[in-house]
């Protein structure tokens, strides 16, 4: 009976046209099939189920039939389904206006959060609505692949799945940006972040993740946000291997850099001279680049290189000699390598310094 009342409303005027149309067997008019539509958004704006709806405009035509007489009973069947199907085509427009209208209103909160845009507490009050406490600390992952990913694509409906099968009772957000998968977490569950990155790594076919610090605050998601793209930045142009990156443990290239002109003047003044080789001067970068990576074991970094041991023993010298500096030196060494890192973070000899 609750049931009924409800539908009751949205029943208005159903019974007539029902009526009528059965009397002459005629097909419904634009004018009832367009009231039909109304009253089925109307009814999905007011959050009654289709399934519900339909069963009280079926037991509605009961009572109709119940009054018909002869040859009028048998077009009721061809009545109702208009009448039905112009009702349900009404309330699914609703629904579909109603969805691209959260996802718009779920894209405009997400651009705000990760750009840092918006009054912080009305932020703070949407976030809420889509299951983060930014009150509290959160940390970003990214995840970069071989491809442009959105909301809703296989990938990103697949992550989202085991992400809720494994934390159901988690405030998580799973998003796209300008192509890439991006995963907030509060701050103090790494392990959700290291799942994330765990299963975005399969997904996107051998993809890169970067995991942000956590930061406090309304500003804490778009600073570990940075952090992370940050992180992937650093990997591609410093060549770092791995696939999952942690901004915390690459702080010292930030340092490196925070003073430009510094670092470029020791990559010229340091490097400078291996311009002077034959092949210019990365291949004699790459030479050291090894070297250092493989903690100076001259072998070990020949054999990376694809180099005779006597080659790289010729690389190193030739380095010695062009700029003054010995690989081998605990004192140069540091200074080669500090210079090394700087060619890489100012991307030199490819661009000028």
């Amino acid at each position: 009976m609750a049931e009924r009342d409800a539908a009751e409303q949205f029943l208005e005027g159903y019974a007539h046209t029902l009526a009528s149309a059965c009397a002459t067997g005629r097909r419904l008019t634009r004018d009832e099939l367009a009231a039909l539509r109304a009253q089925g958004e109307r009814a999905a704006e007011a959050g009654l189920g289709l399934r519900f709806l339909v069963r009280a405009h079926l037991s509605a035509a009961q009572d109709v039939q119940a009054s018909l007489r002869g040859t009028t009973c048998g077009h009721l069947l061809s009545a109702v389904e208009q009448a039905v199907d112009a009702f349900a085509e009404g309330h699914e427009r609703a629904q579909r206006l109603a969805i691209r209208q959260q996802e718009a209103a779920r894209r405009e909160f997400i651009d705000d959060l990760l750009h840092g845009r918006s009054d912080a507490g009305r932020l703070a009050e949407r976030a809420e609505r889509f299951g983060l406490l930014l009150s509290h600390a959160h940390a970003v992952a990214v995840a970069q692949g071989t491809e442009p990913y959105e909301d809703g694509y296989s990938i990103t409906r697949g992550i989202e799945a085991s992400l809720a099968a494994r934390f159901a009772n988690r405030r998580i957000l799973l998003t796209t940006k300008n192509g890439r998968l991006i995963c907030i977490a509060p701050g103090d569950e790494a392990d959700v972040l290291s799942f994330f990155a765990k299963q975005a790594y399969g997904a996107t076919d051998g993809g890169r993740v970067a995991i942000g610090r956590p930061h406090p605050g309304v500003g804490g998601v778009v600073h570990s946000y940075e952090e992370a793209l940050n992180a992937l930045d650093l990997a591609a142009r410093m060549h770092l291997e791995g696939p999952v990156l942690h901004a915390a443990d690459l702080l010292v290239y930030p340092v490196l850099t925070r003073d430009r002109q510094a670092m470029a003047d020791l990559v010229r003044s340091v490097l400078g001279p291996l311009q002077q080789a034959r092949g210019g001067a990365q291949p004699l970068i790459d030479t050291l680049s090894a070297y250092f990576h493989t903690g100076c074991v001259a072998a070990e970094a020949a054999r990376q290189l694809s180099l005779s041991a006597r080659a790289m023993t010729y690389r190193l010298e030739r380095i010695h000699q062009l700029t003054g500096a010995d690989p081998g030196d605990p004192v140069d060494r540091y200074t080669l390598q500090t210079a090394v890192v700087g060619a890489r973070l100012l991307d030199w000899p490819d661009q000028a310094l």
